[in-house]
């Protein structure tokens, strides 16, 4: 892209890759012959991105970067706190994920316009605590 790609999904046979400047480019994935990573580009923390695009419809992306791997659980809650869609909840690898999530709930029903929140919880290795590092974000469904 001519713009530094923001995120890249892959389906089927397709790659979806999002950059800042000029929007969201649609790959034939048989075309794609390898995604390098830069060396140094894990990162340094956990971290939890924004999804984009917010508001969203009918999907939207959700980045986050482990420094290491481990367990990993990416869920969903409406504004009562009742879960929705689990997204994630699996070991990963090291390195910057995407998900994407379609407005969807746990039975695949489309989900009513509005506000969610979205939390992540993983081990936090850098500190040698036990405790899980958890961070929340909020999105908007708009029908």
């Amino acid at each position: 892209t001519s713009g530094k790609a923001n995120g890249v999904y892959v389906s089927g046979g397709w790659a979806y890759v999002a950059d800042r400047e000029d929007g969201l480019y649609i790959i034939r994935n048989d075309l794609v012959t390898g995604i390098s990573q830069e060396s140094g580009q894990l990162p340094h923390t956990l971290v939890l991105k924004q999804n984009y695009p917010n508001p969203f419809n009918p999907s939207t992306n959700i980045e986050f970067g482990l420094p290491q791997a481990g367990w990993v659980s990416l869920k969903v809650y409406n504004l009562q706190g009742r879960e929705v869609k689990t997204l994630v909840n699996e070991w990963l690898p090291a390195g910057y994920h995407t998900v994407q999530w379609d407005g969807t709930d746990n039975a695949g029903r489309p989900l009513a316009s509005g506000m969610y929140v979205y939390r992540l919880r993983a081990g936090n290795p850098l500190t040698g605590s036990a405790e899980p590092f958890v961070q929340t974000h909020k999105m908007i469904l708009v029908k």
